[in-house]
């Protein structure tokens, strides 16, 4: 449904817009520290702790597996968490989500290692891993449909790109800590990040359980219209969409699988590695630094130019760096593997994520609209999840040429499912949205 669509009172937001979207956003940073931190261990340290009977590759291939569970539970969290927000509502599936993935991502700081119990230390980091793919899958849907639902119309992809921000936000904290922790020593530097997790699940729960719930969800409740089953409804009348905003969220987080999941192993291994950890850890913690203000830019542009432009943008770009990407960090110099860092994740990716939010939500109608989005958003995760694997195998076979080729591939996948998805911020809902907010008295900040 297009903002054009909705109820007309609603076009400035509601008061509590601000306050919904930050909540949304520390959720979403705190999700993504637990999540994206454990992607940085298993690239640094999981293959010695947790697989050390293996050979490195084999081990890189073991930990990379085990990082790809996670995202394979994914799309079951989404289902789970789309039913629920689109039956009881979007405010219980944010803090419980967040309640099971701080609890998911302080066990695995617990865990005994491979040397301590042998194989029963991987088998419990699998099960971790299940929960915490669980939780995240069912944790976005959620935060971005409240954002977006109590929103201004014509900031809608501004607004959505706060709970976007989460990610280069949670990326930044996470790598910052395992940044910090590096003179920890190994057993250390992998669990202390994990347990820190505990402080903020504590301080995002207290904030999300404070925001008001979704003022469209609380109209459909009061008109008698909440769907039986969401899920079906969705897949039956809306598939084409869910397919497409599938395969437009691919190109991001696929992407990002190779451009920093991947590259964070490729810089560091053999005998001879291009380059150190601590310049690795330094590059990330840059670019999500950078991407935490691009991903609020790229969100404004959307709401400026429409979701389509922006993203072509952001495909195109993916396409043609892949192997430009791998041409600089060869090189081993360190600011042009920082440099390199900036434009894949800052750019590339950010200026995708940024604009998802919005998009997404407008595809969908609202009965069905956290249903619909968190499928083809979660669904996404079985490929971007393998990836990191995928691109592993390739690097053995074919050099790095694979993995690069690989990246540039996710981006011409996006860039055809933008030309056929529709634009749903177009000059047209523009400028009825303009004529609504004229005629419409704008409420206060709560």
């Amino acid at each position: 449904m297009s903002s054009a669509q909705a109820t007309p009172h609603r076009v400035h937001g509601t008061p509590d817009r601000l306050r919904v979207a930050i909540g949304s956003g520390v959720g979403t940073t705190i999700e993504n520290y637990d999540f994206i931190g454990f992607g940085t261990a298993a690239a640094l340290y999981f293959g010695d702790v947790f697989f050390p009977d293996s050979d490195p590759l084999s081990a890189t291939l073991l930990s990379f597996a085990t990082l790809g569970i996670g995202f394979a539970v994914r799309p079951l969290g989404g289902v789970l968490g789309g039913f629920l927000g689109d039956r009881i509502g979007r405010k219980p599936v944010l803090v419980g989500s967040l309640l099971l993935m701080g609890l998911a991502t302080v066990c695995i700081g617990l865990l005994p290692t491979y040397q301590q119990v042998g194989v029963l230390a991987p088998i419990l980091l699998v099960l971790v891993r299940v929960v915490q793919g669980l939780a995240f899958g069912a944790e976005w849907g959620g935060a971005i449909l409240m954002t977006y639902e109590h929103a201004p119309w014509r900031k809608r992809g501004q607004y959505t790109a706060i709970p976007q921000a989460g990610f280069p936000l949670g990326l930044l904290l996470a790598n910052f800590a395992f940044l910090a922790s590096t003179p920890l020593g190994d057993q250390w530097a992998w669990r202390v990040p994990f347990l820190l997790s505990a402080v903020l699940v504590f301080v995002g729960i207290v904030i999300r359980y404070k925001i008001a719930e979704s003022p469209e969800f609380e109209e459909l409740k009061g008109d008698g219209e909440v769907v039986k089953n969401p899920i079906t409804e969705v897949l039956r009348s809306d598939w084409r969409n869910v397919l497409r905003a599938f395969c437009l969220r691919i190109t991001e987080t696929a992407g990002y699988a190779v451009a920093i999941t991947f590259m964070l192993t490729y810089l560091v291994q053999g005998d001879d590695p291009l380059t150190d950890k601590s310049v690795t850890l330094t590059a990330v913690v840059t670019a999500a630094g950078i991407g935490l203000f691009t991903t609020l830019g790229f969100g404004r542009l959307a709401d400026r130019f429409g979701r389509r432009p922006v993203y072509l943008f952001g495909c195109t770009l993916v396409v043609l760096f892949g192997v430009p990407m791998f041409l600089l960090v060869n090189t081993g110099v360190a600011a042009l593997i920082v440099a390199t860092f900036v434009i894949s994740f800052a750019i590339c990716q950010n200026s995708l994520a940024a604009v998802q939010g919005a998009w997404f939500a407008e595809l969908f109608r609202t009965k069905t609209r956290t249903s619909g989005a968190s499928l083809a958003y979660q669904g996404s995760a079985i490929v971007s999840g393998f990836t990191p694997l995928l691109a592993t195998t390739l690097f053995s076979a074919f050099s790095w040429i694979g993995p690069a080729l690989l990246f540039s591939a996710y981006g011409l996948l996006g860039l055809i499912a933008t030309l056929m998805t529709a634009e749903t911020w177009g000059p047209q809902q523009r400028a009825e949205t303009a004529r609504l907010e004229a005629a419409t008295p704008q409420p206060a900040l709560d």
